[in-house]
């Protein structure tokens, strides 16, 4: 067994991790940084969404870890086991022992695809896909592609929390999307089912995709959750709750694209840091651990009750960052994180809503636009701006300080108010 002492370990090399050890080295080379990530390659995950509606080429989607890895930052190539943090250690999956200084943990989260019985024998095959993969995402497309006159398509939610909330929909949005333009939109049959009460968990932006979904005639069935899948039959089963009355009913399909459950990752579950929920147990503004003041956390694992995304992560790297440096130079921490999510809502494949708000769902939009319309400015910057962003700015450490309008909310209420939206 080998030990090794750093300055900072960063549990996870995925949009967190990286970024936060980037911005680490920018403020500081000098740190001793390691990141733990065993994974040789790293996903632009926002993107596999253009992918399943074949907007987007697979290939540009990944990158090497190599390539992305901040110069000067040690890779451990291994699993975090376990954590001690009475005495600063890491435990590797190989027995090795890493001590710290600090350590930022930033794992991502679990998919639980076991969760939905007979899912794990017939994804990727029988018209059963999922974006949540990079190894699905061009299945998805294929099935896309291949449906006709007379055909159903399912699109499912599940339980919250997921990362990317919006992604269950935006896929249906685009497959109805790809119909219209072969002529096909009333001739295929298109469902979408979540166990939620509503399209979108912010009001404000739900009420414009209730109109998207009357708009392409996608049937909503809020309160439904996958439960089981029989690929072969192709049949899907849900559970739905009426009043508090479950019943399980059957639904046909020719196509079923799955959002699976999420959770986080048994090792954080098992070990101190977590939550009763299992997630790292943080301050929600200062993403500091509640119990143990050398660890901070972001990104899906943290406990945070905002919106999964890595517009949420590069909000949060900043504030993990100089609240880390000010505990290194013994002194109060200095920034806060106001729960900031975005996520641009594909209505079309010319067409994006950017939903932005804050913890509470409040709509905080950065640009001086009312931020419930389709834009096809937006989508231009979804499809080449964000990847843009993220690989050539944002994994490398830079930040930018883009305001989101924290006062927008108020500016709502007055336009109701005057009877105008």
């Amino acid at each position: 067994m080998a030990k090794k002492s750093h300055d900072i370990v960063v549990v996870g090399g995925g949009a967190a991790g990286i970024t936060v050890a980037a911005i680490l080295k920018r403020k500081d080379a000098s740190l001793n940084v390691a990141v733990i990530e065993p994974s040789d390659t790293h996903y632009y995950q926002p993107a596999l969404t253009l992918v399943g509606g074949g907007a987007f080429d697979i290939a540009k989607v990944h990158r090497t870890e190599a390539s992305v890895m901040p110069k000067g930052v040690e890779w451990i190539k291994d699993y975090a086991a376990a954590f001690d943090p009475e005495n600063n250690e890491v435990i590797l999956q190989s027995g090795d022992v890493l001590s710290y200084e600090q350590l930022v943990v930033c794992p991502g989260l679990r998919l639980d695809w076991n969760k939905i019985e007979g899912l794990e024998d017939t994804i990727g095959e029988n018209g059963v896909c999922s974006n949540y993969l990079p190894q699905y995402a061009s299945y998805t497309w294929e099935c896309v592609k291949k449906l006709q006159i007379g055909d159903v398509a399912l699109f499912t939610q599940p339980q919250m929390p997921i990362k990317c909330a919006g992604a269950p929909q935006k896929i249906a949005y685009l497959t109805a999307d790809r119909l219209k333009q072969r002529g096909l939109l009333n001739d295929v049959t298109l469902r979408f089912f979540t166990p939620l009460a509503a399209m979108f968990g912010v009001p404000y932006f739900s009420k414009e995709l209730d109109k998207v979904v009357k708009r392409y005639g996608i049937d909503p069935n809020f309160k439904h959750e996958l439960i089981g899948i029989d690929g072969k039959n192709k049949v899907a089963r849900f559970q739905t709750t009426d009043n508090d009355d479950k019943r399980e009913i059957e639904v046909s399909f020719d196509m079923i694209h799955v959002t699976p459950p999420q959770s986080a990752p048994q090792f954080i579950q098992d070990s101190p840091l977590a939550n009763d929920a299992g997630w790292v147990d943080v301050n929600q503004h200062t993403l500091q651990h509640q119990r143990f003041n050398n660890i901070f956390s972001l990104g899906d694992i943290a406990s945070t009750p905002n919106a999964k995304t890595a517009a949420a992560v590069r909000k949060q790297a900043p504030v993990v960052v100089n609240n880390l440096m000010a505990l290194r130079a013994s002194g109060s921490l200095l920034s806060e994180y106001d729960g900031y999510g975005s996520c641009p809502l594909t209505t079309a494949l010319d067409k994006v809503i950017l939903a932005e708000f804050t913890y509470g769902g409040k709509v905080t939009p950065t640009l001086p636009l009312e931020p419930s319309k389709e834009r096809y400015s937006m989508w231009l910057l979804k499809k080449y701006g964000l990847p843009i962003m993220y690989w050539d700015y944002m994994l490398k450490g830079m930040t930018w300080d883009m305001h989101h309008d924290t006062h927008y909310p108020k500016k709502i209420e007055q336009r109701l108010a005057h009877g105008t939206k």
